[in-house]
């Protein structure tokens, strides 16, 4: 995560985090370490899996005192492994436990899907489709997880609304049809962005193809309705499989020869990669 999107897009969300934890006081802290104590602790790997976020979880130190120093000892995107020494933070220890809770949450969630979406995208290793994640994400975690994504291997889709346009059934039922659903978002949208059309059957992708949409979606199709949908659209749109799609269903799809497969799994499912904080001394 680069330092521009740090500041202006990560920071706020790391600063609101720290004041949903920390109200008024840290009570526990402040009873224990009245005053400030420089210290140190390690973080440390309690399982297998791919490390990302650790500008975010050094972040939470730095804004709880601009002393604190973290030193890692493995790189974003790195394969780590249960019982490793990840990295040592340095700082005043009322910082150092007054933070642990929201940089742990906020580097375990990432580290989970980087792990998950590492894990899907080994299975599309030497296939010319890409994986790409959703706007399945958590509520103002859009920002971390999508770049979690992208550490582990992955993809972006759209980030939010604004970046593309994407017609799904509801758009096109209020449209009257994919036709003019097509037209309308050609007539009304930047030059610049791509048109996308979701369709659930093979009628559906002639009328895209018909419609001149530069993305078809095949949604929740069977196997071979989506092998006859790739070989109907022949190169004339790009081509997106979606709908249910897991680490244990990707290698099936991998043989379709599309273009790209969204996953909202990689957001929405990914389980957590379990590190602790252990070891605080005094130094």
């Amino acid at each position: 995560m680069n330092e521009i999107t740090m500041l202006l897009q990560a920071e706020p969300l790391i600063r609101s985090a720290l004041r949903e934890d920390i109200s008024s006081e840290d009570v526990t802290t402040n009873a224990v370490m009245p005053t400030a104590v420089p210290g140190t602790v390690d973080l440390l790997c309690k399982e297998d899996g791919v490390i990302a976020g650790l500008p975010v979880f050094a972040r939470v130190f730095s804004l709880l005192d601009p002393a604190a120093a973290v030193n890692c000892l493995c790189r974003e995107g790195d394969q780590v492994t249960k019982g490793q020494r990840l990295a040592e933070v340095r700082g005043d220890i009322r910082a150092l436990l007054s933070g642990e809770r929201v940089a742990l949450n906020f580097l375990q969630r990432m580290s989970g899907i980087a792990t998950y979406t590492r894990a899907v995208a080994d299975r599309l290793a030497g296939t010319p489709t890409k994986l790409l994640d959703t706007r399945k994400t958590t509520p103002n975690f859009r920002i971390f997880e999508k770049y979690a994504v992208r550490v582990g291997g992955g993809c972006s889709h759209r980030y939010n609304l604004s970046d593309g346009v994407l017609l799904k059934d509801n758009h096109i039922s209020a449209a009257g049809g994919i036709a003019n659903a097509v037209a309308m978002a050609r007539a009304y949208a930047p030059f610049v962005r791509k048109i996308e059309v979701e369709v659930e059957n093979l009628d559906m992708v002639r009328q895209a193809l018909e419609a001149g949409a530069d993305i078809i979606m095949l949604d929740n199709m069977s196997h071979d309705e989506m092998r006859a949908a790739v070989a109907l659209i022949d190169g004339r749109a790009q081509t997106e499989c979606s709908g249910n799609v897991t680490l244990e269903r990707i290698s099936a799809l991998a043989d379709l020869g599309v273009d790209f497969i969204s996953c909202g799994a990689l957001t929405h499912s990914a389980p957590i990669l379990d590190l602790s904080l252990k070891h605080l001394r005094p130094l």
